[in-house]
């Protein structure tokens, strides 16, 4: 198994190691193949879609390598429904470029599964599963976080502009480079183009950030679901996740514009990303 090797096996989770590197399986899996984008400092086996994902570099250059049709510890689908998702993918990465999405290179069918490789980007995950980075996270001034903020509407308004919605969209979605002041989006597995339609009742995503609409099956999503995406971005970095004003760090005026979005009326809504950034920008006040 190269040097993808099998060491024990803990309640049907298995733990090997490449380039020195620990991650654990379902059950064993050769991935051999990887040396191919370079040699391995990182491995994150613990998201739920079927994927499991290396940081490699090879050449002096770092890659993001997206790996479908292994046993993975935290999935219960099979791999040819994994196979068949990630390679989905391929055509919104290749649609949405954008200075704030990570930068796809390519992808190929490999060791019995399908890979996707994208540059490397430098940050830390804001999203709550990964504790240590988001305590880093909500511990920027707010200044800093608004820039954040601004990246998300921009890359939201993107991809309206292209005929897409966002789902399964969350502060988990996204890296922060603390150096740089970069925001790069990471996650668009599940954007779907318009028209579309709710064909699953409770969809992908973390329910703090999904609208009323993405838990009733036959529901129009769309650009004013994406609104209430906005709004509950806007909450979980100024609002700890709370539509409660005693715990808001802005100003009351930008709390309105948040709290408006994230009506579970969609009439009520801003009826557009373009709106609430008007809203938005109006209310700011430094």
């Amino acid at each position: 198994m190269s040097n993808s090797i099998p060491t024990e096996n803990i309640q049907n989770k298995y733990s090997q190691y490449i380039d020195g590197i620990p991650f654990k399986l379902k059950a064993p899996f050769d991935f051999g193949f990887i040396g191919r984008y370079g040699k391995v400092f990182k491995v994150f086996d613990d998201q739920d879609s079927g994927n499991i994902c290396f940081g490699t570099e090879k050449n002096g250059q770092k890659f993001f390598v997206k790996f479908a049709g292994a046993p993975t510890k935290e999935y219960n689908g099979t791999a040819e429904e994994a196979i068949k998702r990630l390679k989905s993918t391929l055509p919104i990465y290749e649609h949405l470029k954008h200075k704030n999405l990570i930068e796809f290179v390519s992808a190929e069918e490999i060791g019995g599964g399908f890979a996707m490789v994208f540059k490397w980007a430098d940050g830390d995950c804001a999203g709550r599963q990964y504790p240590e980075a988001h305590r880093k996270f909500a511990a920027l001034p707010n200044e800093a976080k608004l820039k954040v903020f601004s990246d998300v509407l921009e890359f939201l308004a993107h991809i309206n502009s292209q005929g897409y919605v966002a789902v399964d969209f969350y502060d988990g979605s996204i890296l922060c480079d603390y150096e740089s002041g970069k925001t790069t989006v990471c996650d668009i597995d599940l954007f779907q183009k318009k028209p579309y339609i709710n064909d699953m009742g409770r969809m992908w995503g973390s329910a703090k950030f999904m609208s009323p609409e993405e838990f009733e099956r036959g529901a129009v999503i769309d650009k004013i679901t994406n609104v209430y995406t906005a709004g509950a971005f806007a909450f979980a970095l100024f609002g700890r996740y709370e539509r409660n004003f005693e715990k808001w760090s802005l100003s009351k005026e930008l709390f309105d514009v948040a709290l408006k979005a994230v009506s579970d009326n969609r009439d009520e809504r801003q009826q557009s990303i373009k709106q609430f950034i008007e809203e938005w920008e109006a209310a700011i006040v430094f």
